[in-house]
């Protein structure tokens, strides 16, 4: 299936609080790995990890939070549209949604969030 038969906005959907903390879980338990894997192929992994200390801040509004979620298991979906193990080709559904959710939500993504992703990038902690 192409990205074009793939509604973004339909990957992007908030969902209610049981969905979200579902995801949440999913999204904690395998994003470190996946992004371990991918961050070479990622032309933007500062925002990627900003995104997901701002999705597990529970500061960060429900429907903000909801859609970077959403993303985010997109992310970390082991079937993908484009199999990730085609590299960079692989990641580029990936990068069309993470990048449409960071645009919608991008004010919602602090300084703190930034400055949690640059010690996690600079290793000065370790990548969970």
């Amino acid at each position: 299936m192409a990205m074009d038969d793939v509604k973004i906005g339909e990957i992007l959907l908030p969902g209610d609080e049981a969905t979200q903390e579902r995801q949440e879980a999913k999204v904690r338990s395998r994003f470190w790995p996946t992004f371990k894997k991918a961050a070479r192929q990622i032309p933007f992994s500062r925002d990627l990890v900003a995104a997901y200390y701002c999705a597990t801040d529970r500061e960060t509004p429900f429907r903000v939070r909801g859609i970077l979620l959403a993303a985010l298991g997109y992310f970390i979906m082991p079937i993908d549209t484009v199999p990730d193990m085609l590299a960079v080709i692989g990641f580029t559904d990936d990068i069309a949604v993470l990048t449409t959710a960071i645009a919608l939500i991008n004010r919602h993504i602090k300084d703190r969030h930034y400055e949690a992703a640059d010690r996690t990038l600079a290793d000065d902690e370790p990548l969970r």
